[in-house]
């Protein structure tokens, strides 16, 4: 029995030339893009729809001839051959077929904010947040993504205190969520003078940035209050008010901005940032009302304790999550191999969801 009926085969494939002839025919440029996007969700789905129809019809053709008393030997004998090989070849192409069809976040494709912070460590883990958001900085230009840095405050001896950036592109977020989370990092910092091993923090928040059908802020709701920016040490970066904070006034969540010498830029950036901290918010309510396993990171990307180490002493980078070990801890922390630890927590993710979807399907 196929694990995919025939029917929902049929009802991607419909659906799919039905985009197809509505995009030959429409003006209306909302409806356009609109169309674009579904089209190239579903394409891929389209196509192995196909595929899989079309093997599963010559495996019926197959299967007829076989049974037929009157085919000749030869015939039936060869209809068998190759039926074997389609029964061989079928089960691979449901597989993939259910990886098409498993439920996507629906933030998967949008850009997001990233924020890296530094946590417990001082200085050490200043400079380790810098060598994070360095990490991301040649990820996203590996993946063809465009990263803009939005504010950042230096550390005493280095790295970042915090730095925000934008980054956009096709799948951001569905690349980057399984980043949020604190990251721990064991090695000799710069600073010390006996060679003892410290132990620090940074965390990592990749919010989606909403759209703004998503999330509607009313002016009414916000409180903006504008100062001059000043620089490390109290040093004057410019002599107007040009600095911005915004406060959400229902959530009591702040976003600050003083890197633009406008006010109007830095203001725009603030609620950049403003709209997605609120946006994150309302996430991790609803799923917290979804899901009592709020500590499973894998398949949500929400922020845990303690997600991933970086070993420098032994060259070694776990990820508690998924038990993952890898001993290239140099390529990774350049951002040349990040990808394969992204790889390997979405390969996680679709096994598990591939597992729920089939014990749904025994339960049902």
């Amino acid at each position: 029995m196929s694990l995919i009926p025939a029917t929902r085969l049929a009802q991607i494939i419909d659906r799919f030339e039905e985009i197809e002839a509505r995009m030959a025919v429409v003006t209306d440029p909302i409806e356009i893009v609109a169309l674009a996007r579904e089209y190239a969700n579903i394409k891929p789905v389209a196509e192995a729809a196909r595929a899989l129809a079309r093997v599963t019809e010559e495996l019926v053709e197959l299967e007829e001839i076989h049974a037929d008393p009157e085919s000749d030997a030869e015939m039936r004998e060869m209809a068998d051959a190759e039926r074997q090989v389609l029964l061989a070849k079928i089960p691979e192409q449901e597989r993939q077929m259910q990886l098409l069809l498993l439920p996507k976040d629906k933030d998967d494709e949008a850009p997001v904010v990233i924020e890296v912070r530094a946590g417990t460590g001082g200085d050490e883990a200043a400079i380790f947040a810098g060598d994070l958001f360095r990490m991301y900085q040649r990820f996203a230009q590996i993946e063809g993504f465009k990263l803009s840095l939005v504010s950042s405050t230096a550390g005493d001896h280095g790295g970042f205190k915090e730095v925000i950036a934008n980054v956009t592109g096709n799948g951001v977020y569905g690349r980057l969520k399984f980043e949020s989370g604190v990251h721990r990092v064991q090695r000799v910092p710069d600073t010390e003078t006996q060679g003892r091993v410290h132990t620090s923090a940074a965390t990592v928040a990749v919010l989606p940035e909403p759209e703004d059908i998503d999330i509607q802020i009313e002016e009414k709701d916000l409180r903006i209050d504008v100062f001059r920016a000043s620089g490390p040490g109290g040093q004057s970066v410019n002599t107007t008010d040009s600095a911005v904070r915004i406060t959400h006034l229902p959530t009591g969540i702040v976003a600050s901005q003083q890197d633009e010498k406008s006010q109007h830029k830095n203001r725009a950036k603030a609620m950049l940032v403003l709209k997605a901290r609120i946006y994150e918010q309302e996430r991790a309510r609803v799923d917290a009302i979804r899901s009592a396993e709020r500590k499973d990171q894998v398949g949500s990307g929400d922020r845990s304790e303690r997600i991933r180490t970086y070993n420098y002493p032994q060259g070694r980078l776990t990820d508690h999550r998924i038990n993952l070990t890898l001993y290239n801890l140099s390529k990774i922390v350049a951002g040349d191999a990040l990808g394969e630890v992204i790889d390997a927590l979405f390969a996680e993710d679709q096994a598990r969801k591939l597992a729920a979807l089939a014990e749904d399907n025994v339960n049902t």
